[in-house]
Parts: structure tokens; C-alpha cells; sequence
């Protein structure tokens, strides 16, 4: 149950991984979350035992899934003060180069990571505005290092950066933030090194707390990397 003092936040990706991890953390600490993912029954299992979640299920490159988020997001207290743009697309796996990159395959990672985040803050901008709210796109190392086989992901997170960067020059009265979570043990990152062991990289939910401290902060809008956001930072 919300009411006008319990904030709103919108999560995308939120079945498993960095997306999971970030909506557990905020409901524990009073948020109401309203979170989606492709598959259904993973996203009801995985949100089932939280209370103050509104799971919706569906694909951020649906312009009809986003007006829905929008919606579900206006129902709960002053609507959504946060948008966590996380939900991702890898490409194939095996990543292929860009000599032999699939066009419908870029095609498809273009349209979830940079054109689905823009998609959806339009609809949020105006319950964002009314709540001085924040915005905050998950980014990745591989949008400044030129890794071989990343032509697909590494560029579209650039195009995300930038797309950010900008959102965040025209609403002086948000927080827009890129934040780069570095290496995890996500299904995603075990996706782009196929019969690997991934088991040093760092549990998703470790890198929560950074996410929330910059949120909590009161930092310009700009590029933030997890490593970078020590106890030290604003809370």
C-alpha cells in the first residue's frame, strides 16, 4: 500500500541480476518499485516475496509496454521521482565482429538500449519534473574500451552515454546520471564469454549500495562508475 509520502521508482530489468538486486534494495529502503521484464514467470517469481512491487511484464521495445510502465508508475503516491533504465541486450553470443554482425541482431540492441531508455523517460518526464526527480541509464566499461566483439553493445552503451549526457543539459531540474557498474556475474556477462568461469567477477548486489549512494548524493548529472563511489561520496 503507498500514499503520496512513498516514493516511486521504475526499474527496468528487473527479474535478476543488477536489476533485481537494485529493486529489492529500494523497497527495503520505502520505495514502491515498478518493475518489468520479458519473462513472466521469472519476473513474478523473483518479485513475488517483496511487498511494494508492481510487476509488469513485457518488452521495453514495445512502445505499448512503455505506456503501461508510465501508467502503473502515475498510480502509486506523486508517480515515479526515479527511473533505473537497466534492462540491456547483449546480441548474439557468441559476439560476433562487426565484419559479420547480424543487421537485424544490431538493429535489435539499438532498440533496447537506446532507443527503449528514451522511449520511456518521455512519458516519465512529467511525473520526474513534478518530484525534482532522478534518472539514472546503467552503462558499461565496454562504452569507453574498444573490446573486440563488443561492436554491437559497446556502442550502443556510447550512444546511451551521450543520449544521457544530453538529457541531462536540457533538465537542469533532474539528476540524469550514466553509471557504469563494472564487471558482474550476471547471466549477461556469462552470455558474452560462453563456456567460461565468470565466479571471480562481483555479485550484482554489491554494487547496490554505490547505485544508491548516488542516488542519495547530490551530484551534477554526468557519468559516475561504481568504483569511483566510495563511502567518501555525498550520501
Amino acid at each position: 500500500m503507498t500514499d503520496s509520502t512513498t516514493p516511486t521508482a521504475v526499474v527496468t530489468g528487473g527479474s535478476q541480476g543488477l536489476g533485481l538486486a537494485t529493486v529489492t534494495e529500494l523497497v527495503r529502503a520505502g520505495w514502491h518499485v515498478v518493475t518489468t521484464a520479458r519473462d513472466v514467470d521469472r519476473l513474478n517469481t523473483a518479485t513475488a516475496s517483496l511487498p511494494s512491487v508492481t510487476a509488469v511484464a513485457g518488452d521495453v521495445a514495445d512502445p505499448a509496454h512503455r505506456s503501461a510502465l508510465a501508467a502503473a508508475a502515475a498510480e502509486h503516491g506523486n508517480g515515479a521521482s526515479l527511473v533505473i533504465h537497466n534492462a540491456s541486450e547483449l546480441g548474439r553470443s557468441p559476439m560476433p565482429s562487426l565484419a559479420t554482425y547480424p543487421i537485424e541482431s544490431l538493429e535489435r540492441v539499438y532498440a533496447v538500449n537506446v532507443i527503449a531508455p528514451l522511449a520511456l523517460t518521455q512519458p516519465l518526464l512529467p511525473q520526474l519534473r513534478a518530484n525534482a526527480g532522478c534518472v539514472i541509464a546503467i552503462s558499461s566499461d565496454a562504452a569507453t574500451e574498444p573490446y573486440p566483439g563488443w561492436g554491437g553493445y559497446g556502442p550502443s552503451k556510447v550512444a546511451l552515454d551521450h543520449l544521457t549526457a544530453i538529457l541531462g543539459a536540457e533538465h537542469p531540474e533532474l539528476r540524469v546520471y550514466s553509471f557504469d557498474p563494472g564487471d558482474m556475474n550476471t547471466a549477461m556477462h556469462q552470455a558474452a564469454f560462453p563456456g567460461e568461469d565468470i565466479s571471480d567477477r562481483p555479485d550484482p548486489v554489491t554494487v547496490v549500495p554505490a547505485l544508491l549512494r548516488l542516488l542519495r548524493s547530490d551530484l551534477p548529472s554526468g557519468r559516475y562508475r561504481a568504483a569511483d563511489l566510495t563511502e567518501a561520496a555525498p550520501a
